[in-house]
């Protein structure tokens, strides 16, 4: 029987799960909190707690027999927490096909709204994104000192059911901050998981991939066209200079680029369901004014 298992059991690995579990997989993986891994388990998942160390004695047990391992977990101060507490019982399981390694597409740090491929030098601009491109290396030369296939997947904005600009708008928190020539790639959860089953049945040891859909966009054009959709006026434009924003948040805004998405189509021959946020908010709509 094929088995995922996925360090890090969150928004993306569950959706690649799901469809995984409904053509008969086991599933296993990790998550930080306990309300997490109790509502894991309430959904048929086999799930244990991981905090970046080796304290606990169960998941090793819950690793075997393991097909295919997902890695959500980003990097610490200490490098990758996976390799640094599982190295060996992973090089060792003697049943893994294929391993995907869920990285960034901030690893490509600013390229001033140029587009963007998997031929692009990284080009880290934060201690968060530099320790991103060592665990992508880290895993590449894991896969092969151990002959598994190992992918890496550099991921844009993920948007989906319940973590979509229409939530933000009901929340009140949307905010259209404006910074002159600013776009972002962004990516529905959906089409991840088409991505990574692709992956799946064309295994290529190496591979990276960049996951976007087609059309980088700037994040106050999407809030302005979601309120569009649902008859509200949107929030006012913010300059940046004057936006309160976290320092988590104004690192995003520290890198501009188009990513480029050829290649899971050419190569994995992925038809993205939602090619622009577009048709992904159509599919988001809060169902009130989709039934207006």
């Amino acid at each position: 029987m094929s088995r995922l298992f996925a360090f890090g059991l969150g928004f993306s690995a569950q959706e690649l799960a799901s469809r995984l579990a409904a053509q008969g997989w086991s599933i296993a993986g990790t998550a930080r909190e306990e309300p997490k891994i109790s509502q894991l388990r309430a959904d048929g998942y086999e799930a244990t707690q991981f905090i970046g160390d080796r304290r606990n004695a169960a998941l090793p047990r819950l690793l075997q027999g393991t097909t295919h391992l997902l890695h959500s977990i980003p990097p610490g101060p200490e490098g990758d927490p996976v390799l640094a507490s599982y190295r060996d019982e992973i090089a060792t399981l003697g049943t893994l096909e294929w391993i995907g390694y869920l990285s960034t597409v901030g690893v490509y740090g600013d390229q001033r709204g140029s587009w963007v491929n998997e031929e692009t030098v990284p080009k880290p601009n934060s201690p968060r994104t530099e320790a991103r491109v060592h665990a992508e290396q880290a895993w590449l030369d894991f896969g092969e000192e151990i002959g598994v296939p190992v992918h890496v997947f550099r991921l844009a904005g993920i948007y989906g059911p319940g973590r979509s600009v229409f939530d933000k708008l009901a929340e009140g928190t949307a905010r259209r901050i404006n910074k002159g020539g600013q776009v972002f790639s962004r990516v529905h959860v959906e089409d991840i998981a088409r991505v990574l089953e692709a992956s799946i049945a064309r295994p290529r040891a190496g591979a990276i991939y960049n996951v976007a859909d087609d059309e980088p966009a700037a994040p106050g054009d999407v809030v302005a066209h979601a309120a569009k959709m649902i008859g509200i006026e949107p929030p006012p434009e913010i300059a940046f200079e004057e936006a309160d924003l976290s320092p988590m948040a104004r690192s995003f805004y520290q890198g501009s680029r188009r990513i480029g998405n050829a290649l899971i189509k050419s190569e994995l021959g992925v038809e993205l369901r939602y090619p622009t946020f577009r048709e992904g908010l159509v599919s988001l709509m809060p169902r009130e004014e989709a039934d207006r």
